[in-house]
């Protein structure tokens, strides 16, 4: 059993930057690979990032590639999503994913975290 609680969403002005933050717990945190998805109004949920268990392989969705860098401290239990030049279009919900397959938007979700409202507007 893993739990993901994201944190780090909020309100900021187009152009801006926000990092998440996704926290898990359990011993197994390092055999998963690790995700970030989005679901705006509306919208179904749509893969946004995903890092491998190490860490040294990292997959973007083509609407965020170099904007957002997802990286991870296994040490720390924790992933990260640092989003810069922030539009409108980015704000949703994002969620935290653990999965057991291949890291990409077919990757497999076995957890969810619970999300965190990011809002880009002036």
């Amino acid at each position: 059993q893993v739990q993901l609680v994201e944190s780090g969403g909020g309100l900021v002005q187009p152009g801006g930057s926000l990092r998440l933050s996704c926290a898990a717990s359990g011993r197994t945190f390092g055999a998963y690979y690790m995700n970030w998805f989005r679901q705006a109004p509306g919208k179904e949920r749509a893969f946004v990032a995903g890092v491998s268990r190490e860490g040294g392989s990292t997959y973007y969705a083509e609407s965020v590639k170099g904007r957002f860098t997802i990286s991870r401290d296994n040490a720390k239990n924790t992933i990260y999503l640092q989003m810069n030049s922030l539009k409108p279009e980015d704000t949703a919900v994002y969620y935290c994913a653990a999965s057991t397959n291949l890291v990409g938007p077919t990757t497999e979700v076995a957890y969810w975290g619970q999300g965190t409202q990011v809002t880009v507007s002036s």
